[in-house]
């Protein structure tokens, strides 16, 4: 009797074909690149005492480019597997709406 493996917490089985972003996959990693940057940047803001507003600006600079890559995950998300989904199947449809409607509630907890 053979037991395929749990899959890792936040991973749902539906998820076995490419993600909805794959073929945008490569500007995402450019865009998270640049915001790794930014986060290094504002740590050495941090470590070279610079002025509270600089950092805050920064800070905010690196949340609203993070919240672009959520936005273009979302609507990779909207425009391969949900739509996919309410073309071919209702009942996996309904599926990919309440599971992004509860990450939706769960993002905007602010």
């Amino acid at each position: 009797m053979s037991s395929t493996p749990a899959a890792p917490h936040g991973i749902h089985e539906h998820q076995a074909k490419a993600p909805g972003y794959a073929g945008r996959k490569s500007d995402h990693l450019h865009r998270l690149g640049k915001i790794e940057g930014q986060i290094r940047g504002i740590s050495r803001m941090v470590t070279d005492d610079r002025y509270c507003i600089d950092v805050l600006t920064q800070i905010t600079a690196a949340s609203r480019a993070l919240q672009e890559v959520a936005l273009g995950l979302l609507d990779d998300e909207v425009r391969g597997c949900v739509a996919d989904a309410a073309r071919t199947d209702p009942a996996q449809a309904e599926d990919k709406y309440t599971e992004l409607n509860d990450t939706l509630r769960r993002a905007l907890r602010l």
